[in-house]
Formats: C-alpha cells, sequence, structure tokens
C-alpha cells in the first residue's frame, strides 16, 4: 500500500545533525491506523483502502459508524480516510490490518495537510498582506484599509456586485492546507513519531494526513539524487 496514514501533531522542537546545525522539527505522532474496508473495482469503481484512525466511544459515535468499523472487527474509530491504490496492491491487506510509521521506513519525503489556525475576521493587511494606505497628510484614520473598490465590481466595470474573488477583509484561516516535499529527518517506531522537517499546518494535537510525495522541487530532486 501506498505510504499514507492519519496522526497527530504533538508539536515542533529541534534536532542537531552531525555538524552540530539545529534543525528545526515538527513531531507527528501517525496511527496505529487499521483498515476498515477494502474497496475494488468490481464493486466500487475503483481500487481504494479505507484506514481508521483513534477510538471514540461508542456513545459519541453513531450507529452507522459503529456498524461499519465492527464490519472489519474493529471498535468505533474516531477518523477515517481513504487511500487510492491500484488493484494489484490490495492482494495481501485484509480488514483489521494494522499499519504504523514502519509504513514510511523507505520514504524520505512527505506530503502533510492539515487544517489551518483560524485566525477570525481579518482586514486585508493581514489576510492578503495588502500595504495599506500612505500615512502623508490627508489619510485620516484608514492607513489600514483596502482602498477603493468601485471600478473593480465586475469585470466589465459596472455592476452592484463586487467580483468574485476580490480581495476584501473576511475570514482568514481554518483551510485545509497541503505542505509538499517535507524531508522526513528521524522515526521512533516504538511510540510512532515521525520527525518532519520544518512547519505543519494546525495547531498541536490537529489531526494531519501525512502521505509519500507527489514530486519533488528541483532542489529536492536533485538533493534525492545525490543520496
Amino acid at each position: 500500500m501506498k505510504a499514507s496514514l492519519i496522526g497527530r501533531k504533538v508539536g515542533m522542537t529541534r534536532l542537531y545533525d552531525d555538524k552540530g546545525t539545529s534543525v528545526p522539527i515538527t513531531v507527528v505522532q501517525l496511527g496505529p491506523c487499521y483498515v476498515s474496508q477494502i474497496k475494488t473495482p468490481e464493486n466500487d469503481g475503483y481500487a481504494a483502502v479505507q484506514i481508521a484512525f483513534e477510538d471514540i466511544n461508542p456513545k459519541n459515535s453513531t450507529i452507522p459508524v459503529i456498524g461499519h468499523d465492527a464490519k472489519a472487527g474493529l471498535s468505533p474509530k474516531r477518523f477515517h480516510g481513504e487511500v487510492r491504490v491500484d488493484a494489484k496492491d490490495l492482494e495481501g491487506i485484509t480488514l483489521g490490518q494494522e499499519f504504523n510509521v514502519e509504513l514510511f521506513n523507505e520514504v524520505k519525503w512527505v506530503d502533510v495537510t492539515g487544517t489551518s489556525k483560524g485566525k477570525g475576521f481579518a482586514g486585508v493587511m493581514k489576510r492578503y498582506h495588502f500595504g495599506g494606505l500612505c500615512a502623508s497628510h490627508g489619510t485620516e484614520r484608514k492607513h489600514r484599509s483596502g482602498g477603493s473598490i468601485a471600478s473593480h465590481a465586475t469585470n466589465r466595470g459596472y455592476s452592484g456586485r463586487p467580483k468574485k474573488g476580490k480581495k476584501m477583509a473576511g475570514r482568514m484561516g481554518g483551510e485545509s492546507v497541503t505542505m509538499r516535499s517535507l524531508q522526513i529527518i528521524a522515526k521512533d517506531t516504538e511510540k510512532n513519531l515521525l520527525m518532519i522537517k520544518g512547519p505543519v499546518p494546525g495547531a498541536n494535537q490537529g489531526v494531519v494526513i501525512v502521505k509519500e510525495a507527489v514530486r519533488l522541487y528541483k532542489t529536492k530532486a536533485a538533493k534525492k539524487a545525490k543520496a
């Protein structure tokens, strides 16, 4: 199966490499995850493995979820995700099978998806990094405003509605964010911990999905080629 698991962001710390350089890392607790459903092209039209993560008290779950996990011989789980695979990769995978951080033993680069921290209602300077209005004579108590939007109502230049996608003040954060091509620095198989270089979206204890990197940036691809 492709290396892909659900986990929780523990927090950030640092490690020192052989040269004594401080490397900022994010610690992610991956799994253990369990196979709760196997989808086949014959039954579902495509091949995929559904994985479940983290036990939940049955009274806080629902009857459909409890019954769904029970078919795989599992207690109710809090989170479920799906990993697309080739049909041939389904061989050897069974319901209830456990996957942990050892799935990433041969993986060096990962993509991490999480929900970014919610920032509430924010202005254009914080939300889109606008420069604001000039602080010269005549600008009065509106230095952080977005400026005029009258001529930008629509693509044709006239309408009573703002153009879709217009950068204005509004809700910021709380969105799904994917950080690509993050390097794995170390693993702790006993505690199912994965140490990833750099930042990971979301707050501590937030749920994240870690997958093998789809593609590498040029500099990282060159680094991988030299390894």
